[in-house]
């Protein structure tokens, strides 16, 4: 399935140094990174940025939250069940019940949605809660899920969840919900789903099947309208380049630098892009938003590089 065509190693350029700094984010237009640092690097702690092409690290936002995709909304949990969710573009805000639950945004980011699991009994069976809200509105209940899990939105209206149909069963679906209707469209039925990847558009998703039978395990890429699920026949970290493209680092238990893979859906196929000459530490690795662009940590230096993908 993936071939044996040896690529070139992939140019990268560090564009951090000294180990700084782990968990980078791209920004919305593809060039620069955001990162999180403070003292004794820098002269206070906050939000920083590097462009992709390196140099000058400048401070981006001055205090610490969690900030959306497109970066138009700061959200800030508080100490009790308050979380307060500020636009940026004017300061407005609102505060939703989310108890520091993720929130989950819309690719518009005017709706969002997130998630309240009880907090004790067994970790496999604890009832999930699912909140929609529009951004200033008040929060709706659209599920509730024993051992659920939000994986995203699919559209402006529909979320990709899993969760068990009774806090007894033994498996979880993977589901579409239309939020506005109500309608749920079951994608696949297994013991869990880990790394639920969704591809940009949400037309797609990856996820990874494991400790259950033969035929379950795998990695797995599946169309969130129709279609069945394919098997990739492999094993790694793996991130979305586009609506089509999937991007895989394969594990390497012999060592060696890390090889980078590029599946298409479309097609079927498999294409060796090249080996990054290092490996990634701790699978912190991303893909620009444009798809043309790719970082990661480096484990031989803990600097993190960019290259351009071919």
């Amino acid at each position: 399935m993936l071939g044996t065509a040896h690529a070139a190693t992939l140019p990268s350029r560090a564009v951090l140094s000294g180990e700084c700094c782990p968990g980078v984010v791209w920004t919305p237009d593809s060039r620069a990174l955001l990162f999180l640092d403070g003292p004794p690097a820098r002269g206070s702690t906050g939000i920083y940025q590097v462009a992709a092409t390196g140099g000058a690290v400048t401070r981006r936002f001055s205090s610490v939250a969690y900030f959306s995709p497109a970066l138009k909304w700061a959200v800030r949990p508080g100490p009790g069940e308050a979380t307060t969710l500020e636009r940026l573009a004017d300061g407005r805000r609102f505060t939703l019940p989310t108890y520091g639950a993720n929130v989950a945004w819309t690719a518009a980011e005017t709706r969002l949605a997130y998630a309240r699991s009880d907090t004790t009994g067994n970790f496999d069976r604890r009832v999930t809660r699912v909140f929609v809200a529009d951004a200033f509105g008040a929060p709706r209940l659209v599920a509730t899920l024993p051992g659920g899990s939000i994986h995203g939105w699919l559209d402006d209206t529909t979320l990709l969840l899993s969760g068990k149909p009774s806090a007894g069963a033994r498996d979880r679906d993977l589901f579409t919900l239309n939020t506005r209707t109500g309608a749920r469209r079951t994608l696949r039925t297994a013991l869990g789903f880990r790394s639920v990847t969704i591809s940009p558009g949400g037309r797609q998703v990856a996820y990874t099947v494991a400790f259950d039978s033969a035929a379950r395990n795998g990695l797995w890429v599946q169309g969130t309208a129709s279609g069945s699920p394919r098997e990739l026949s492999t094993f790694g970290s793996y991130r979305w380049r586009d609506a089509a493209r999937l991007l895989l680092i394969p594990l390497n238990a012999a060592g060696g630098p890390h090889t980078l893979r590029q599946y298409d859906v479309t097609a079927n196929a498999w294409k060796t892009l090249g080996d990054l000459g290092d490996q990634v530490r701790l699978s912190d690795w991303s893909v620009s938003p444009d798809g043309r662009l790719l970082n990661y940590l480096s484990a031989r230096d803990g600097n993190v590089r960019v290259l351009t993908l071919p």
